[in-house]
């Protein structure tokens, strides 16, 4: 019996249009496996219901053809349900698609839909709030709210207010509860990655995995203008976790207070919500349709990465040993003119 494979699209994810999708799925699906419709979303939300309806009826694959908020939105129709989940990469980050390791070319994603190797998979809710890639707070939630603000969708503009808002966001402190304990941190971000990375490339989380039934936790301090760079480039090379100014550990279920209400995200989304916020792990609670061709070693940082972080970490401990000394030495003086009546 051949499966049937629901293609919700999205006409307004990413920076182009999807005219050439439908003459794509029509001459690359396998026939032979699949009967396949097509249906458009109209509004916010509207992939949710269609997905809910495709679960309802049984159908076999729905696939989110969009950037990462139509799959989490396709994906939140199917959960716990035995309907997986494909995705066609036509966003502006294409996170989750990434994470997978499908291909950013339409057609070749195609064939991999025609392998159909599904695969059950971790999710994540933050507040009740389903996320499949990553959520958090603190200045990437404020960003992903500027960039909805923009009305103008693309890495150009995400990196745009990243620079412009950067300079002047200011960090917040949070008290984040575990199985181990309770710790408080001051920090320019906190993120729970359920997958590796934002979206273009962009690793917070280097190390995560969708099987492990753990969410990566990570909290970037603050830090000045001159290691602003190499954060950037850390994040773009997977060697993030190496940075001296992250901290990260696993868990399944955290609470974190913060002093005041103020914007999360998940999977990009910005939505206010109140001081405290609950973030657990779903283990095993979606299937999705993976790469059974895939070279997990492609996530790793080659030598020359891993070298060149460790470098720069190594230069950052010694800015900051440096910068307490003269501290320490500011303050014996001090001590010393009072002393002497200076």
């Amino acid at each position: 019996m051949k499966k049937r494979i629901l293609f919700i699209l999205n006409p307004n994810s990413g920076t182009s249009g999807k005219e050439g999708v439908v003459g794509l799925i029509d001459r690359c699906l396998n026939k032979e496996l699949f009967v396949a419709d097509v249906v458009t979303t109209a509004y916010a939300g509207h992939a949710t219901e269609l997905a809910k309806e495709a679960a309802a009826k049984g159908v076999d694959v729905c696939v989110a053809v969009g950037g990462d908020g139509t799959v989490n939105e396709v994906a939140r129709g199917i959960v716990h349900t035995n309907t997986a989940l494909g995705v066609l990469p036509c966003g502006s980050g294409n996170g989750l698609a990434r994470h997978l390791m499908l291909p950013m070319n339409i057609a070749k994603c195609i064939e991999i839909l025609n392998l159909c190797k599904v695969k059950d998979l971790d999710y994540g809710l933050v507040n009740d709030y389903p996320f499949f890639c990553t959520c958090g707070m603190g200045f990437d939630a404020y960003v992903s709210q500027k960039f909805a603000e923009a009305g103008k969708r693309g890495p150009i503009t995400y990196v745009q207010k990243v620079l412009e808002e950067g300079v002047k966001y200011q960090p917040e402190t949070y008290e984040i509860r575990d199985e181990n304990g309770t710790a408080t941190y001051k920090a320019f971000l906190v993120s729970c990655a359920n997958a590796s990375q934002y979206g273009n490339n962009a690793y917070i989380a280097p190390q995560a995995s969708m099987s492990d039934g753990l969410m990566d936790v990570v909290i970037m301090e603050p830090f000045d203008i001159l290691e602003a760079p190499q954060i950037s480039i850390d994040m773009f090379n997977k060697t993030l976790d190496k940075s001296s100014r992250i901290k990260t550990f696993r868990s399944k279920h955290i609470f974190i207070h913060r002093s005041k209400p103020g914007i999360i995200h998940f999977d990009g989304d910005p939505v206010m919500t109140s001081a405290d916020v609950e973030v657990r792990l779903v283990e095993k609670g979606i299937k999705m349709i993976v790469n059974p061709n895939a070279d997990k070693r492609l996530r790793k940082p080659n030598m020359l990465q891993s070298a060149a972080a460790e470098l720069f970490n190594e230069i950052n401990v010694v800015r900051d040993d440096i910068s307490k000394q003269k501290k320490h030495v500011l303050e014996l003086s001090k001590v010393l003119q009072r002393k002497l009546n200076l």
